[in-house]
């Protein structure tokens, strides 16, 4: 296809420096705590870096550690906008960078055809045509200030999805065969999650800084849950950390993480329960445990034998 005459001027703008970013590892845990979102000092630390040094940070860990809930905050806390691209099975370069409007451009061939113009092709290959998905979206020259992207789930994607991911990563732009090279103007603090069901690859991880979100201790999660169910009782609050901590260290299929136990202390705060029981426990495990096999193996005795273990009955 034949090029755009626009490639070294609105397709590819001189670049800036990023142009978000926190002041110091503590002022990032502090902005981060204002939004009840409760950091180490580590992830505190690798974020400020992000922030700094420009480079995408590729966030580890088990589902329910609070890895894209960190997008969301940051997001806030900065006042710029979160582009969200989920990855899935069977995810190409059409459905998260770009593609072109075909129906479009089959329409103004039609139009032009009925009028007797001329139809030229490089004509239907403009940004006027372009369907600007989250990857784009989020280097798109045009903007005003720099977003924040959340590639969610990597892992989920297909390996040859990531070769799509080094040029933005690495250079934060993206090549369009029938266009030019898009780069962005202001450059997005981009955060990568993944539940580590497969390895990311190391041309990837090079690109990016790294971090492992664990979960947390037994103090952490108090706190998280004193933030985010302010409702619940302190005693009730300890409990559940204290239930939740001991069920992750049993042989089950899904451990819960902390959006279960938050979604758990919710639903005890729902039904008035101001400490933990076996009969609570029984009828609201669906919050935390999502498989049978693991619901009837608490049911079966160790519900009760967490519940001793925790000082609860």
């Amino acid at each position: 296809m034949p090029s755009c005459a626009c490639v070294d001027t609105v397709c590819a703008p001189t670049y800036s420096a990023p142009t978000v970013g926190f002041d110091s590892v503590a002022d990032t845990q502090r902005l981060l705590a204002t939004q009840d979102y409760v950091a180490d000092e580590a992830l505190g630390i690798s974020l400020f870096l992000a922030s700094k040094l420009g480079r995408p940070l590729l966030l580890e860990g088990a589902p329910g550690v609070g890895k894209t809930e960190l997008a969301k905050v940051v997001s806030r806390i900065l006042g710029t906008d979160l582009i969200r691209l989920q990855c899935y099975e069977g995810l190409d370069l059409a459905q998260a960078a770009y593609e072109w409007n075909y129906p479009r451009q089959l329409l103004e061939l039609q139009a032009r055809g009925a009028s007797g113009a001329g139809a030229r092709v490089a004509d239907l290959f403009t940004e006027e045509y372009l369907l600007r998905r989250p990857l784009l979206a989020a280097i798109d020259p045009s903007r005003t200030s720099a977003p924040v992207l959340l590639i969610d789930e990597l892992d989920r994607a297909d390996e040859e999805f990531e070769s799509f991911l080094l040029e933005l990563l690495s250079d934060f732009q993206i090549t369009i065969p029938e266009l030019g090279t898009v780069r962005a103007v202001h450059r997005p603090l981009v955060l990568l999650t993944s539940n580590r069901t497969r390895e990311v690859h190391d041309a990837l991880k090079r690109r990016c800084l790294y971090h492992w979100i664990d979960y947390p201790g037994l103090e952490q999660e108090v706190e998280i849950l004193r933030r985010k169910v302010p409702g619940v009782s302190e005693r009730l609050s300890r409990q559940i950390a204290e239930f939740v901590q001991r069920l992750r260290r049993v042989d089950l299929y899904k451990v819960p993480g902390v959006a279960e136990s938050i979604d758990w202390a919710e639903a005890l705060g729902q039904l008035g329960a101001t400490e933990l029981d076996q009969a609570r426990v029984d009828v609201t495990v669906g919050c935390f445990l999502k498989h049978q096999d693991d619901v009837e193996r608490l049911r079966g005795g160790l519900g009760g034998e967490l519940l001793a273990a925790v000082g609860a009955g």
